[in-house]
């Protein structure tokens, strides 16, 4: 009996201990480490740009805080890292946008990755945007030019073909400037000065007329980043104008100042008018523009343009319903134009994408279509020399199978290899996969699990790769496909910190569809617990919540509610992308009945699998879409205890036009779509709310929380409301943060506990 207790005593010492050691190891994992400036794994590269000659990769690295930073290079046939501009300078070229004051300017440039700096066409020198001052950096020299002193930004520049000259917008205007000697800018569209001579009521409806610049709903919702592009030899520019003349405006008011200052964003909402467009050609110098006319329909969008070769440009025109995207050919100096390829989807919808391009040969292009249920690339020819004497040629198609080309890289017309990201094999990752020409030798250049992403140097020679994985922050390197990599950055281990794997799961739609699932479950859970449950969702278009990649704030989030005791769970019910056209469009023309359900049958399927978890303490939250999501299962189901929703849409007529009639077409073609609104179903509301919202979102417009406030009261339904002062979509800053996920994790310890 002695040596059994004197064993057993060892034996339980040695078990504290080895616990004691496991939980020493483990950093504790908070949200203010989180949130900090940097976060836990530290602060990636900004504005990684390649060369025009493809030697060099550039990157602002910055430290955590954001504040000082230098612009580096990686030389790709040395293999060599070395700083390109010093602190010093950067922070006179480019400010940290920490120093951008106006919160929905520096959500823009975050949120649409404007770029500090641009490479000239030699690979000698940088064009550096200092807050809409712009300036001419020599490598050799180190020294820099101011180019524009104007009181008023200059946005979008860009170099000429040949690196002489500079264009820009300003005040909706494009100009001109060159690089060198004593001349200054000269307007390519209508001088500012003609303006001033006008009557107010003419001056007011020209400054509804956009040169080249891109109004807030085609960036948002055709991810369009430019509408001006100088000619290949660069003879002239060919650009979009938008009048916004009939767009409605909606009031975003800052109301910290003793008298509130309103601003009025355009923002058409579904149904509402969109700004109409058109194509103009305009020489380098100026001059009379020529307008081109390819429809005779004002109510369409045109999301991509460009050029051809000098002398002919192209363009796509999309339909209102966004089931038809014409291509056409265009003869920039005439006019004329021809209609040589047209895409169609009357169940759906098409996607507008930047996968068309021109191959250095001249007479053919690449395509991407849904055409046979899934994204894939197809090869087409046309005629090089006279481009408009007739339709486009389909080659053939690439590659094929059930999954997505996310993305058309890069090629290698040399080797005529194709480059190209796709789910290729599981929906949950990307990967960098090549193709010939051909339609031969289908190769993956991604050797791990988790997902990846690329960005190629123009001639396909090298390109930049960006890996991550559930418990792998990001890696940035430089590879060549199929060859060695170099690494650029690495986030800082996230291992100390003990985080849980998630569990990946699969359950199945009433119809027999696969749904992917994940779970996080509390470290040492075993089935005699009941453990509460925390639904994370987005449930639209927009986004997966199920990926194998690193999932930033939200998932470190959630591994510290795991770490407190809760359970958490996301699927991507049928309406999330990357799964080919029949299931994102299942829920085409109605919002939430089909995406709750399939919530609900996963959730009964994952309650069956995992019966620990408490079907009494359920909770949902999401942000955004999301937000929209967890409104719409507390008003239209029983499962949940309480729910967090941040930035909801509450009605989808409140919503703009482009990304709502996608989904539930034209509101005079489906009342019923939007009339079953969140909003109409308040005084259905079960379980604990808390509704979150920023005053300044220009996306989301708070109008949304206030009319869901409005119905819930009516109801006599008792919610908690948190608005944040001129914070836009992202609710942004380390603070505001810190305070915004404390306030969520105390609500789930209140609610849920």
């Amino acid at each position: 009996m002695k040596k059994f207790l004197f064993v057993f005593t060892i034996n339980l010492l040695v078990l504290l201990s080895a616990a004691r050691a496991q939980t020493a190891a483990a950093k504790q994992l908070t949200i203010e480490q989180i949130f900090a400036d940097g976060g836990i794994a530290g602060r990636a590269p900004e504005t990684i740009k390649w060369s025009p000659d493809g030697s060099k990769v550039s990157f602002v690295q910055r430290d955590d805080a954001g504040e000082h930073g230098e612009l580096w290079y990686v030389d790709t046939a040395k293999g060599e890292k070395q700083v390109l501009v010093s602190e010093g300078k950067l922070s006179q070229l480019a400010p940290p946008t920490s120093h951008i004051q106006n919160e929905r300017e520096k959500e823009r440039v975050t949120r649409y990755h404007v770029a500090a700096y641009t490479w000239s066409p030699d690979s000698q020198h940088l064009l550096f945007d200092s807050q809409g001052q712009l300036w001419y950096y020599s490598l050799d020299t180190g020294t820099a030019v101011q180019l524009t002193s104007s009181p008023d930004a200059s946005e979008d520049p860009k170099f000429s073909p040949d690196g002489k000259r500079l264009a820009y917008v300003r005040k909706h205007n494009l100009y001109v400037h060159p690089v060198a000697g004593e001349e200054g800018e000269h307007p390519l569209t209508r001088d500012e000065k003609e303006k001033d001579k006008e009557k107010d009521a003419d001056k007011e409806k020209e400054d509804n007329i956009l040169n080249g610049e891109v109004d807030w709903v085609y960036a948002e919702e055709l991810d369009v980043r430019s509408n001006y592009f100088w000619s290949p030899e660069g003879k002239e520019i060919v650009f979009l104008q938008m009048d916004e003349t009939r767009v409605p405006t909606y009031p975003i008011t800052d109301w910290m100042p003793t008298h509130p200052r309103v601003e009025r964003e355009k923002y058409p909402k579904a149904g509402d008018p969109n700004p109409t467009v058109r194509l103009g050609v305009v020489g380098n110098n100026g001059g009379k523009v020529r307008w081109i006319k390819l429809t005779d329909n004002d109510d369409t969008y045109v999301p991509r343009f460009g050029w051809i070769r000098e002398g002919w440009a192209w363009a796509e025109v999309l339909n209102r319903k966004q089931d038809v995207l014409d291509l056409y050919f265009i003869d920039a100096k005439s006019g004329r134009s021809r209609k040589v390829l047209t895409e169609s989807a009357p169940d759906a919808w098409v996607n507008v994408n930047d996968d068309f391009r021109i191959l250095k040969s001249g007479d053919r292009f690449l395509w991407t279509s849904w055409r046979d249920g899934y994204t894939h690339i197809y090869l087409y020819s046309f005629n090089a020399s006279d481009p408009v004497a007739s339709d486009a040629k389909l080659e053939r198609q690439l590659e094929s199978g059930d999954y997505e080309v996310l993305a058309v890289g890069g090629v290698d017309e040399t080797s005529g290899t194709v480059f190209f990201t796709a789910d290729k094999g599981d929906p949950r990752e990307e990967k960098i996969f090549s193709v010939k020409l051909d339609g031969s030798e289908i190769r993956s250049i991604s050797p791990e699990e988790g997902s990846y992403s690329a960005s190629f140097a123009e001639n396909g020679k090298h390109f930049v790769e960006t890996y991550s994985a559930p418990l792998k922050p990001p890696r940035i390197l430089v590879c060549v496909p199929g060859g060695a990599c170099q690494r650029i950055w690495e986030g800082r281990s996230v291992a100390d910190y003990g985080l849980i794997a998630p569990k990946p799961l699969e359950f199945k739609a009433d119809d027999g569809t696969v749904l992917y699932g994940d779970l996080i479950l509390p470290r040492n859970a075993d089935a005699s617990q009941r453990i509460p449950l925390i639904v994370h969702i987005y449930g639209g278009a927009g986004a997966q919540t199920v990926q194998d990649a690193w999932g930033g704030t939200n998932t470190l989030f959630h591994q510290i509610l795991a770490n407190e005791g809760f359970a958490i769970f996301s699927v991507d019910n049928r309406g999330t992308p990357n799964r080919g056209k029949k299931f994102v469009a299942a829920t085409r023309q109605q919002f939430g009945g089909i995406e709750l359900k399939d919530q609900l049958t996963a959730l009964d399927q994952l309650y069956a699998q995992f019966p620990q978890l408490d079907r009494a303490r359920t909770g949902i939250w999401g942000w955004s879409n999301g937000g929209s999501m967890t409104l719409y299962a507390l008003t239209h189901s029983d499962r949940f205890k309480a729910g967090i929703s941040v930035a909801p849409v509450t009605n989808w007529r409140d919503y703009d036009s482009i990304y709502t009639e996608r989904w539930l077409g034209l509101p005079r073609d489906n009342a019923s779509g939007y009339d079953d609104s969140i909003i109409s179903a308040a005084g259905n509301l079960r379980g604990s709310l808390l509704l979150v919202h920023g005053t300044s979102d220009d996306n989301v417009h708070l109008q949304n929380t206030i009319q869901m406030t409005d119905a819930l009261i009516r109801a006599q339904k008792q919610f908690r409301l948190m608005v944040y002062p001129n914070k836009t979509h992202g609710i942004s800053g380390t603070g505001t943060r810190m305070q915004l996920f404390h306030m969520m994790e105390d609500f789930w310890n209140k609610e849920l506990k």
